[in-house]
């Protein structure tokens, strides 16, 4: 196998080089950013993803991954070119394609020999037919090219993990051998192989995606009824999930998904949808219902506290999930923008995302433990679920508090034990013994 190049350094970008690399492939990645070129260069990662600092380290030592902003030195050996840029959601909901499509021109434009090009990034339905008109009009006489969707199903927070051990690997072509190419390159991973063509390969991304979103928003739905009715909406979740056609996953009540997928991917499916003349009603439900668990934790506190002017609020967990720094769309942001909006300050932790939360919210008071946001608040918000939140000594947090008033965004603590330690507390979903 010759030279792998990859084409953005971002999550997916980032992850698919340095494992490609652990794997025994040279590989070479092109990034523009000349700031975060020098970071990669240095053996820094600009993300937070367990494991993923330990494995760039022992790759660069090991002279397997490189970085550039040259194209023609980063295609000059590369048999496979995998296009990882950023698709963000624009305006509409639509994806934005630019990045894309500056990456296949600067492919084209650079190409001196024949290879296989691979969309890893989350793109709409059509997008590989784009690159590939992109690139017949770029490449020079006598270069032939192939395109392949290979869509990505890397979870922040366990990306290594996803990758090395994956549930399975999708890739669409219209040529059967360059998609047999991709899957050799994925052989060593042992992972089931599902071929198709482009277009089906990109739509089950965007299903997936949203299956799993609208898993989230059921069980959210289902925890505001629970509260009115008077169930345990935990309970219910393992009950259901028992259930050999249903399963466990993604049943966890809370405050709603975030990130960079589930709600661009929900989004740019809808929009699809419309724009092909569907009606995607269910796709809409998700998304608000998304929105209204949020404002619905947002209403609780209010509810216990009468108004939010003059308070101070403390909220532990900022990410829009354990273990990573990525602040794309995380619940904390919109519930910490709708508190301060009604005259609350606002004091957070965050063991990895507080320098990334600081761009987007400067007016928050950041803290260096759980317990220093504690101190003096007049209620304790649990928005974000890392495992250091799981084992707090509650009895302190209680009395550091102005008001012992928590709301458990992700249910972490039983309704009970809170009750018996003198908490105002409110969980998702918990039922009117837990109010």
């Amino acid at each position: 196998m010759g030279t792998i190049c990859v084409v953005g350094t971002g999550y997916v970008g980032l992850t698919t080089g340095v494992c490609f690399a652990d794997l025994g492939n040279t590989v070479v990645c092109v990034e523009i950013d000349l700031q975060k070129l020098d970071t990669l260069r240095s053996g820094r990662t600009p993300i937070y993803e367990p494991g993923l600092q330990e494995l760039l380290e022992r790759n660069l030592r090991a002279g397997r991954i490189s970085f550039t902003d040259d194209y023609t030195l980063a295609l000059a050996q590369a048999e496979l070119i995998f296009i990882t840029v950023g698709t963000p959601m624009g305006p509409d909901g639509a994806a934005d394609l630019s990045q894309v499509e500056a990456a296949a021109n600067q492919i084209g434009r650079h190409l001196a020999h024949d290879a296989v090009i691979i969309d890893k990034s989350t793109v709409p339905v059509g997008t590989g037919d784009l690159v590939g008109a992109i690139l017949r009009e770029q490449l020079r006489p006598g270069v032939s090219v192939q395109v392949v969707s290979n869509p990505e199903f890397l979870r922040e927070g366990s990306a290594l993990a996803d990758f090395f051990k994956p549930d399975r690997i999708v890739l669409g072509s219209a040529d059967r051998a360059a998609a047999e190419q991709v899957a050799e390159l994925h052989a060593p991973l042992g992972a089931p192989v599902i071929i198709t063509d482009l277009r089906t390969a990109e739509m089950i991304k965007y299903a997936s995606n949203a299956f799993l979103a609208t898993r989230i928003s059921f069980i959210n739905e289902i925890a505001q009824i629970c509260e009115r009715l008077g169930a345990d909406v935990r309970e219910v979740a393992r009950g259901m999930g028992a259930d050999k056609r249903i399963g466990p996953h993604f049943l966890d009540a809370g405050v709603g998904y975030g990130g960079s997928c589930f709600p661009k991917g929900v989004l740019a499916l809808h929009h699809m949808a419309a724009t092909a003349g569907c009606h995607p009603q269910l796709l809409q439900a998700v998304m608000d219902i998304n929105v209204d668990a949020r404002r619905r934790f947002v209403t609780k506190l209010r509810e216990i506290l009468g108004s939010f002017e003059g308070t101070l609020i403390g909220v532990l967990g900022l990410s829009f999930k354990p273990n990573t720094d990525d602040m794309r769309e995380a619940p904390s942001v919109e519930i910490i923008k709708e508190l301060q909006a009604g005259g609350a300050r606002v004091k957070a932790y965050d063991p990895v995302a507080m320098e990334a939360a600081g761009e987007i919210m400067p007016s928050v008071t950041y803290c260096a433990t759980a317990y220093d946001v504690a101190k003096e608040v007049d209620a304790l918000l649990v928005v974000t679920e890392w495992n250091e939140f799981k084992m707090l000594d509650l009895d302190r947090v209680q009395r550091l508090m102005r008001r012992p008033v928590l709301l458990d965004g992700r249910n972490l603590y039983d309704p009970a034990d809170m009750a018996a330690k003198g908490f105002t507390y409110r969980g998702v979903g918990r039922g009117l013994a837990a109010v």
